[in-house]
């Protein structure tokens, strides 16, 4: 079985205001993404910062923010604001 948990270290951080923005942003450019999170994830506790990542898929300049807890693994569910792919971190 195959996973794409990674382990690695966060390029930044930002707000709680900061991080909506972005989900918000890539929902809207991406159809049918919202759904896809909203039945993998679960909602996120309230946090004053969240960790953000590179996306490691080749030839994307976007950052990872993180959108609720994966359902079926113990890690973050993080969606890209630029290509809308989503990781667990």
């Amino acid at each position: 079985m195959s996973s794409n948990i990674s382990q690695n270290y966060p390029y930044s951080s930002e707000t709680e205001e900061e991080r909506a923005s972005q989900i918000a942003r890539a929902y809207a450019a991406n159809a049918g993404l919202a759904d896809k999170v909203r039945s993998e994830s679960i909602a996120l506790q309230q946090e004053g910062r969240w960790w953000v990542w590179k996306c490691p898929t080749e030839g994307c300049s976007g950052l990872l923010h993180s959108a609720g807890y994966a359902r079926n693994a113990r890690a973050v569910y993080t969606v890209c604001d630029t290509c809308g792919k989503t990781y667990l971190r």
